[in-house]
């Protein structure tokens, strides 16, 4: 099967680190959870900053995978911000 070729890499800065961890942690669970076998996702957060990198074997597989941890994070955001 082909490699995980394509990535997206996507910095959330916030305001400061207890948005940040809050969000990390609401959608660390989904990481492994939701993804195929044609995509992969990291988690990391940094400070005041969440990263989410997203692996896929081909362009649709990276689309969908995008929408989804776009979507993740904003639902997240408006949860830590209350």
């Amino acid at each position: 099967m082909a490699e995980y070729v394509h990535e997206a890499v996507f910095e959330f800065p916030y305001d400061d680190e207890r948005i940040a961890t809050i969000v990390a942690e609401a959608v660390r669970p989904e990481v492994g959870d939701i993804e195929g076998d044609r995509t992969r996702a990291t988690l990391r957060r940094h400070g005041d900053t969440v990263t989410v990198i997203v692996r896929a074997r081909d362009l649709t597989a990276l689309r969908a995978g995008v929408n989804t941890w776009g979507s993740l994070v904003s639902v997240a955001e408006r949860i830590a911000r209350g």
